[in-house]
């Protein structure tokens, strides 16, 4: 299920979601395309974040594990990885931005970030072989997913149109679409435990992590602001 849009104006223009899109982007096409720069294994090696560094049970590839955390969140697998998440930013963050204003958004995304690490960190140390502790994480999925957990509390009455394929365009209830978005996590991230290979790359418990942070302290970051907007229709 593809989110097209949503239904939920925004007082102004969101300038810092489409900053962070745009640094995505750039970081993508100018640091880790193969056709550019060192190539893109080569920044994969440098920049994104091993888990197992944190416990010094494997080698250093690439900058300091401290700063591959931040690093990490602006770099992507490849193109369609890229820009799925892309269009989850636009469609939710311009809104949690609108809520929150852009001082107190760029903080909320950041540490959402560093909440999805944090569990998926946890969960691979703790439960993981050592061989997935070395698999490097990357992408913006983390800290999307504490934007998609304040969206829900902040516009639950709002709706997505959302694009099921081949032919179905459906406008289906935010409350709907990002729990049921939520619950597909948390039964992949479970199935995963068992079936490592199931999790074909994806870091569920970044996602439920991240989730989780912005469910927990949307309201927290909100407070003193106006009321969210309400649907336009």
């Amino acid at each position: 299920m593809l989110p097209i849009k949503d239904n939920v104006p925004t007082r102004r223009f969101p300038i810092l979601t489409v900053a962070l899109i745009l640094a995505n982007v750039l970081a993508f096409v100018l640091y880790q395309d193969a056709g550019q720069g060192r190539g893109f294994l080569a920044s994969v090696d440098e920049g994104a974040y091993q888990p197992c560094e944190v416990e010094e049970s494997c080698d250093q590839i690439g900058w300091d594990w401290t700063a591959n955390i931040w690093s990490s969140m602006f770099m992507h697998g490849d193109w369609s990885h890229l820009l799925g998440n892309m269009l989850f930013l636009w469609i939710f963050g311009n809104n949690v931005e609108d809520a929150l204003g852009r001082v107190r958004f760029v903080a909320f995304y950041a540490l959402g970030g560093l909440a999805a690490t944090a569990l998926q960190t946890f969960v691979t140390l703790g439960y993981g072989s050592p061989e997935e502790g070395a698999i490097p994480n990357l992408g913006a999925s983390g800290a999307i997913a504490a934007i998609l957990g304040a969206y829900l509390l902040l516009h639950p009455g709002g709706r997505v149109l959302t694009w099921i394929a081949p032919i179905f365009f459906i406008p289906i209830p935010a409350l709907i679409y990002l729990g049921l978005w939520f619950v597909f996590q948390l039964v992949e991230g479970g199935y995963s435990f068992t079936h490592p290979e199931a999790g074909g790359g994806i870091a569920y418990f970044a996602h439920i992590g991240g989730f989780a942070f912005g469910l927990l302290t949307i309201k927290v970051f909100q407070a003193g602001r106006p009321e969210p907007l309400r649907p336009s229709y």
